[in-house]
């Protein structure tokens, strides 16, 4: 009999499991049989939606949605931005394991909070869409409790969110990261196109969307950039509002601590004169800037 430790005890990790032989005879062969089945049965959990891959909670007021929410935030993310400020959300396997209830027991607890608030659940990462079946299963389940939904992402990984997802989604913070495709690709390494195809998707579904816009100086900021931002997101009715985020520096300390290079280190924030040149080319597209 194989006593089995994946991680630290009670906090189980899509790392390579630790595997305690309780008898000094059991052979190496069947030691590897028992590593991989446990990892199998893990991913699997991943696949069905019935384990996430958790980084953290953190309960905010007037931040990632409407009134006071719970914010999860999930390990993955196919996306490498240079002003990440939780580079240590990038990789799925080094997130927490947690399965459905536990999650909806520590939701359900807030559910005062969130009838008198407005608020509710908002799942974001890393990419929560690089977990699609957890985020559906977990939005099924706060649908039927009554408590709203908020779904952080770039939209990078649009195509993942299943139609059911979708429908039990009540809000998207939808990131669009930059207009110009090369920029967007500097910004993130990755592509703009995916983007758009899912805003594209969010506007014919009818989910409310807010679109966030984060200003970095010498890397978004440009002009003809925020221009081409403006015009994708005015030809979605569906967006309720834009907020444009001002970069800041606190999640250098992470970049630092994983050894990380990062690019943005003396990069300050944008002060207010070019906050407001940008939030007024917004403004200019008739859209509700914050």
């Amino acid at each position: 009999m194989a006593t089995v430790f994946l991680g630290t005890p009670g906090y189980p990790t899509l790392d390579c499991p630790v595997v305690a032989l309780e008898h000094p005879g059991d052979d190496a062969e069947a030691h590897a049989r028992l590593v991989a089945s446990i990892r199998h049965e893990e991913l699997e959990g991943i696949r069905t939606g019935a384990l996430g891959s958790v980084h953290s909670w953190e309960l905010v007021t007037a931040v990632d949605g409407p009134g006071t929410r719970m914010t999860l935030f999930l390990n993955g993310c196919p996306l490498r931005c240079q002003y990440c400020q939780n580079p240590d959300t990038w990789r799925l396997r080094e997130g927490r394991l947690t399965g459905i209830d536990e999650v909806m027991d520590r939701v359900r607890r807030y559910r005062d909070v969130f009838e008198t608030t407005g608020g509710g659940l908002t799942i974001s990462g890393g990419e929560p869409l690089m977990q699609p079946a957890f985020v559906r299963r977990v939005f099924a389940e706060c649908r039927t409790a009554g408590i709203h939904t908020a779904l952080d992402t770039s939209g990078f990984l649009g195509r993942k969110a299943s139609d059911e997802l979708l429908q039990n989604t009540d809000l998207v913070l939808l990131d669009v990261k930059s207009g110009i495709p090369e920029t967007y690709r500097e910004v993130t390494g990755g592509e703009l196109a995916p983007t758009i195809a899912f805003g594209d998707r969010l506007e014919e579904a009818g989910v409310a969307v807010w679109i966030r816009f984060v200003l970095v100086p010498g890397l978004t900021d440009a002009p003809e950039n925020v221009e081409e931002v403006a015009k994708i997101v005015a030809r979605w009715g569906n967006v309720e509002r834009v907020e444009v985020l001002p970069f800041h520096q606190m999640g250098k300390s992470k970049w630092e601590r994983l050894g990380l290079p990062y690019r943005l280190r003396d990069v300050q924030p944008p002060d207010e004169g070019l906050q407001d040149r940008v939030r007024e080319q917004f403004r200019s597209h008739g859209l509700t800037v914050y």
